[in-house]
């Protein structure tokens, strides 16, 4: 019986419930100075002046190093070639600061109190610039924040189509935000560097990616990559902020080299909200039509979407909601637009889902306001108008090519699973009754893009003469079990027990070689490749086998449940992987760098049940029902465990979190108590149904599971809570929606 399918405890669990996790800011390192950056206050002006006597002399401090002192280094690389040059993030900051936050000083110390008190008194004079925040003000050009660009515009996106509704019975259209947010981990960002006696530059990083990190850091210092050695251990948590490693880490090494010492710096609580690069930031303009008996002919989508000062992966993530433009619906009549621009904010990027879930909350809200419109079930709506089963390639209205899904089936599930005729008619009759708790319901229909960026990954697999099997793994886990998973695709595939194999990764010494664990592709890609790299190793362990017991290889089999050679029909005489390793001399050893055909597009259906207090406008969410397809499940605990996981993510998106700046660039939202983070008070038990349509894209059938609790929770939610109030008069609100957003919506309603 196969071990893939099985809920398997992960084996990562016991040290971080008892000992703990190994981290950056764990590594106890002789000499090490500790590092403190003074950053700007001001969102936009030009530095005039930085005097930094008296935090060169305080207590315990080895370094202050300011702008001039490393302006051989230049700035740094831009994450994408198609930024331009101009626009490239210093280290550190003696010109022009384009967001509150960003490093101007780094101040070194031998303790982290010592930096901090230096650098409180480091002073910075400021001739301080307009500030521009506003996306669609920007736009216009009126303060430009790089004058020898000339525009704040980064690119302009346009469909080849644009969506005509001249034949529309109905038309709707809202302007939809999808605010900025924090991804909050757990740990915030961490690193360390210091050079060893043969010039090698060693660095830790809590980051998503060894290997990135160190052709980053390779570059940077203009050495080879083989001089570098990146270390990822535990880091927690990553949500697609860390997926690139920033300025402020990637210049450690430079510090360590001038004081001659290790360094080591972890940012607090508040510069993580500040300074590291928040998600989301699109502003949307969505126009959705159809006929009154609920088909819909036309849809456009126009977007704003913010990158911040200085461009990385946010700034190109447009591209991410233009692909997923129709999530699950046959629409042909269609077009879309984008602008993105920079502002004086920290900048955008990566956020689980990055641009997905922009994509299905604009037509999940769209469908919600066309069924009001036309007074018809958003169920039926949605049924209506769904994709039909396909277990082949179906190409979209925008162009998107899907590998395959079951919509409807999706959507069955999550209602059936909730209930749907049943909390209806509670619905109604507390409106019957006029009940001051409202109940709302919402559906959020998705499918997403994985694993939709460029390259593959590495893995590969080695067996002793220990009887132990190694596998080393490109990707670089943060939280999803990897470790778990790995060692069930390789127990599987060759009989070995679990406690038998171990798992290594994030280290470049150790690793050849490996990507970025973004866009939920590490199962499919990394996955993919430990298990072709273990089929080769039964490959050559069966022909060991066979010579041991004097027959032809392809007369050789495995029984993948004992872990034993025999010749087809005579099980009695066996070869195991025991035997094996005894006859050892060398490890046996193989690899596989796995690249995909195409991209996997993981679905579902999210239905949501909430009240919402008419007196206050406070929402409770009561339930919710996902029924999700990332194809062919390894391990339903840990799918369930990034499913939950992301719901939680999108509810707190929906109904709390939202990063605040005022007119002039300052960050209002800078800690946990002006920022509110998702906590269990806030969510319901989670009902998760499994739905499985494997991909023919890879041999283990499997879909990306990281973000889609997150795109398929946030529609549903949002539809929800604007259901419970509907009848009221309200059509539409903005995210996040507070009680006093709601309360306030209720009002304007009322007064109309």
């Amino acid at each position: 019986m196969s071990i893939l399918g099985n809920s398997v405890v992960r084996r990562e669990d016991p040290a971080f419930l008892t000992v703990g996790g190994s981290y950056v800011e764990d590594l106890v390192l002789e000499g090490a100075v500790h590092l403190t950056y003074v950053r700007s206050i001001a969102a936009h002006a030009r530095i005039t002046g930085i005097d930094v006597g008296e935090a060169r002399s305080a207590p315990g401090v080895v370094a202050v190093f300011t702008p001039a002192d490393i302006e051989a280094m230049g700035s740094a690389p831009n994450v994408l070639p198609i930024f331009p040059e101009e626009m490239r993030r210093p280290f550190i900051n003696g010109g022009t600061v384009r967001y509150v936050g960003e490093p101007i000083v780094a101040v070194l110390a031998e303790t982290k109190a010592q930096a901090v008190d230096a650098a409180e008194l480091v002073i910075v004079d400021y001739d301080v610039l307009p500030a521009v925040v506003d996306v669609e003000q920007s736009a216009l050009d009126e303060v430009v924040l790089f004058p020898d660009v000339g525009s704040n515009v980064l690119s302009r996106m346009t469909s080849e189509g644009q969506a005509d509704f001249s034949d529309c019975e109905v038309v709707v259209a809202e302007r939809i935000v999808n605010q900025r947010l924090t991804a909050a981990p757990i740990e915030t960002r961490s690193g360390a560097a210091w050079w060893t006696d043969d010039g090698r530059l060693v660095h830790y990083s809590a980051c998503q990616g060894a290997h990135p990190t160190r052709d980053l850091l390779a570059k940077i210092f203009e050495l080879p990559t083989e001089a570098v050695r990146v270390v990822v251990p535990d880091v927690g948590g990553g949500f697609g902020a860390k997926s690139r490693t920033y300025p402020e880490e990637l210049i450690i090494g430079w510090y360590s080299r001038a004081v001659g010492r290790p360094v080591k710096w972890t940012e607090t609580r508040s510069e993580n909200v500040t300074a590291m690069p928040q998600g989301r930031g699109q502003i949307q303009y969505a126009k959705l039509g159809g006929t009154r008996d609920g088909l819909i002919t036309a849809y456009q989508l126009d977007v704003f979407q913010d990158a911040g000062a200085y461009p990385i992966i946010g700034a190109v993530l447009a591209g991410m909601t233009q692909r997923m433009l129709t999530g699950t619906y046959e629409i042909r009549n269609v077009g879309f637009n984008a602008t993105t621009v920079v502002t004086n904010k920290v900048s955008t990027t990566a956020y689980r889902g990055a641009g997905r879930p922009e994509a299905a909350v604009a037509i999940e809200r769209m469908i919600d306001r066309y069924a009001d419109e036309i007074g018809m079930d958003p169920a039926e709506v949605r049924r209506k108008n769904l994709v039909p089963r396909f277990t082949e390639p179906y190409t979209t209205g925008i162009g998107t090519v899907y590998d395959v899904g079951d919509y409807p089936e999706a959507l069955r599930l999550a209602l059936e699973g909730v209930g749907y005729d049943e909390v209806l008619a509670e619905q109604a009759a507390r409106r019957n009754r006029s009940d001051r708790s409202l109940l709302g319901v919402g559906i959020g229909v998705y499918v997403e893009i994985t694993a939709g960026g460029p390259g593959g990954e590495f893995g590969s697999v080695e067996f002793g003469p220990d009887g132990r099997l190694k596998v080393i793994s490109g990707s670089t886990p943060y939280g999803q079990g990897h470790e778990t998973t790995w060692a069930m695709i390789v127990a599987d595939r060759t009989g070995v027990p679990m406690d038998l194999i171990d798992v290594i990764h994030g280290d470049t010494d150790q690793v050849e070689r490996g990507g970025l664990t973004v866009g939920s592709r590490s199962v499919q890609l990394g996955g993919s490749a430990i298990a072709a790299a273990t089929t080769q190793l039964v490959d050559q362990a069966r022909s060991k086998a066979a010579d041991m017991m004097e027959a032809a290889a392809d007369d050789v089999v495995l029984d993948s449940e004992t872990g034993a050679f025999h010749v087809v029909g005579s099980p009695a005489v066996s070869v195991g992987w025991d035997d094996l390793a005894a006859s050892l001399v060398e490890p046996m050893y193989e690899f596989h760098d796995f690249t995909a055909e195409m991209p996997t597009f993981p679905c579902g259906a999210h239905v949501a049940v909430v009240e919402v207090d008419q007196d206050t406008g406070a929402a409770k969410l009561l339930r919710l029902v996902a029924a999700d397809d990332a194809g062919t499940i390894m391990n339903p605990l840990l799918a369930e465990g990034q499913v939950h996981g992301g719901m939680a993510q999108g509810i707190a998106q929906v109904l709390l979190e939202e990063i605040v700046y005022d007119v002039d660039g300052n960050l209002l939202t800078s800690n946990f108590m002006d920022y509110s983070v998702i906590s269990a008070m806030e969510v319901p038990s989670f009902e998760v149904i499994h739905l499985e349509t494997p991909t023919w894209v890879n041999e283990l059938g499997a879909k990306g599971v990281g973000e889609s609790g997150t795109v398929g929770s946030i529609p549903a939610v949002y539809n929800a809570v604007i259901d419970a109030v509907s009848h009221l008069g309200v059509r539409h609100m903005e995210m996040p929606l507070s009680p006093e957003k709601v309360w306030r919506a209720m009002a304007d309603a009322s007064a109309e």
